[in-house]
């Protein structure tokens, strides 16, 4: 298989010279600074490494709305996906093109100093269709358009530094780094194989399969940053990739982990993943089925199976690497093998094991076979994922002031207590307020870092195994999402909506906080004079104006049961 010609196989950093660093941090005492948020610090380190070359910063806006409306920059170079700095209108307000701004790490460095060559204000709607091909915000994508800040920055980076890691980092090499290890190694020819979730026999055969085919060495090259909601954690997903790593033939392989945040965007995330492994210095990527493809609230994907496939080999002359594509590896039992699904016979009987069917075997503790996976792996994930009555959850209330939701959730934890021994913390809107956020208004901005406080410490509480019970309103479904989106990868999530009507919440109003809002004393307030959106799917929906807060405890109980997260023997009593 020939390598098509590569017109970006220069790769630079944009970090400084140390002379110039120096300078720059002098400088940056005086500038105003913007900090990064995650997402913002995964781009950042892949534009100051070489990584989103040819890119020299943060795209101004005739790249952008070339990148959006055909996937090419203004000079006609091949880029699909936009990155751009998006900050507050308020912080916008203050910028100017011609403006340098200090970039700051969330631990407070600076990463980079941004000289703004364009300030807008983008249609992200727009963007959501143009790049992604919808605008339906349960594509992980979109959602991430549609929220992010409403102001966008471009500009030329001068890079101080790299943003700082402090797990695995012998597997953190930047394209330099990588093409040296390359050139030492005398490889020519390197096939990148792009993962997010856990390798399995399938994975490892398709790979080896790739390395055969196209007579090269393989890059196993797993994002570490912003996945799909979800995904394992990357912590046990790396334990999984060094334990696959032996089952590779010596010096055939070599694993580097890549802090990419990842937009999902299926047919364009795999151009784009292709262009960043040639700049790692690969002269093959592989490309499977459903590539980088997320799925809508009903199941159904958004892609076509093949279209990233399809896209990423047409275009592949000006990614600058061939394009290999797999089809879907099956297991056929009388073969004891993995084979490509198009060689499937009459006679074969193929085994096969959903995700879906392995995150139940996992949950329920039950065998997984030794055809699917490998010891070593599935020993990983039991450690991970543990029965889910030994793993941490949260039970997160959300309703309109007045409906109950402190009465339910302390309730709840008094039951909880009784019966599960994993520690039971109640979170509740009110205590909240007096104790974690007193300095906060009732603006949407500090509405939206109340409940994302309540979040990262449910999400802590969750990642340690113990249950957190959060009761606040939390009006804003994006703001719910993130949260879900934050937990969810540390264990149990359980959105319970507190259905009330308003007018029962009215009438329940001990504190006179509704009477108040129809006089216009409180201005803001949820329900009145601001919308509260409710939940969509909870996983529970309770109106207490048709039953007690008791019965109303014993629902969310009852669901805890049958979800696997408490032992029906030690609840049969309370149920």
């Amino acid at each position: 298989m020939s390598v098509p010609s590569d017109p970006r196989r220069e790769v630079a950093s944009l970090l400084a010279a140390p002379g110039r660093i120096a300078e720059l941090k002098q400088e940056t005492v005086h500038l105003p600074s913007w900090d990064l948020n995650a997402h913002q610090v995964w781009d950042i380190e892949l534009l100051l490494n070489g990584a989103f070359s040819p890119l020299s910063g943060f795209l101004g806006e005739e790249d952008y709305n070339r990148v959006v409306r055909d996937m090419h920059l203004a000079d006609g170079q091949l880029w699909p996906i936009p990155i751009n700095l998006d900050v507050s209108e308020e912080f916008g307000s203050t910028v100017k093109p011609g403006s340098r701004i200090a970039l700051r790490h969330p631990e407070g460095m600076v990463l980079a100093v941004l000289e703004v060559s364009d300030r807008w204000t983008p249609d992200r709607t727009r963007e959501a269709r143009e790049v992604f091909g919808t605008t339906d915000d349960s594509h992980p994508g979109v959602y991430q358009a549609l929220n992010q800040g409403p102001v966008y920055l471009g500009g030329r980076l001068e890079g101080l530094e790299l943003p700082p890691h402090h797990t695995f980092r012998s597997l953190r090499r930047g394209p330099l780094e990588l093409r040296e290890q390359f050139r030492r190694l005398g490889w020519s020819a390197i096939v990148a194989f792009q993962t997010r979730n856990p390798l399995h026999r399938a994975h490892v055969e398709l790979t080896k399969q790739a390395m055969a085919a196209t007579n090269a060495n393989l890059l196993l090259h797993p994002v570490v940053g912003r996945t799909s909601p979800g995904d394992v954690d990357y912590f046990s997903r790396v334990r999984c990739y060094q334990a696959v790593m032996p089952h590779y033939p010596e010096n055939s392989a070599q694993l580097s982990l890549l802090p990419l945040a990842m937009r999902m965007g299926g047919p364009r995330e795999a151009v784009w993943h292709g262009i960043i492994r040639a700049n790692y210095g690969c002269t093959h990527f592989i490309v499977g089925r459903d590539h980088a493809g997320p799925r809508d609230r009903s199941g159904k994907p958004f892609y076509g199976p093949d279209d990233a496939r399809n896209l990423a080999q047409e275009l592949q002359g000006q990614i600058g690497l061939s394009i290999v594509g797999f089809e879907e590896m099956v297991y056929s039992e009388g073969k004891g093998t993995y084979i490509p699904r198009s060689r499937v016979e009459t006679s074969d009987k193929i085994l096969s094991l959903s995700g879906t069917d392995l995150r139940d075997r996992l949950r329920d503790g039950r065998d997984i076979p030794s055809w699917f996976s490998f010891p070593e792996v599935i020993d990983e994930l039991r450690t991970r994922f543990p029965s889910r009555n030994r793993q941490g959850y949260t039970v997160f209330f959300t309703g309109l002031s007045g409906s109950g939701k402190s009465t339910v959730a302390n309730i709840l934890m008094a039951k909880l207590m009784e019966i599960d021994p994993r520690p039971v913390t109640l979170l509740d809107g009110d205590i909240v307020r007096k104790n974690l956020s007193s300095e906060l208004g009732f603006s949407k901005a500090h509405r939206d870092l109340n409940i994302q406080r309540i979040g990262f410490v449910a999400s802590e509480i969750t990642k340690n195994r113990g249950v957190a019970i959060c009761a606040p309103i939390a009006p804003y479904a994006s703001t719910r999402r993130q949260v879900r989106e934050l937990i969810s990868g540390y264990g149990g999530f359980v959105e319970v909506h507190i259905a009330t009507p308003i007018e029962i919440c009215e009438e329940r109003d001990r504190k006179g906080l509704y009477a108040k809002a129809r006089a216009g004393i409180i201005k803001g307030f949820t329900g009145i004079d601001d919308p509260y959106e409710a939940p969509e799917h909870p996983e529970l929906r309770i109106d207490t104006a048709g039953m007690s807060a008791e019965q109303a405890a014993q629902e969310i109980v009852k669901h805890l049961q049958h979800e696997g997260f408490l032992d029906p023997d030690e609840t049969s009593d309370l149920v």
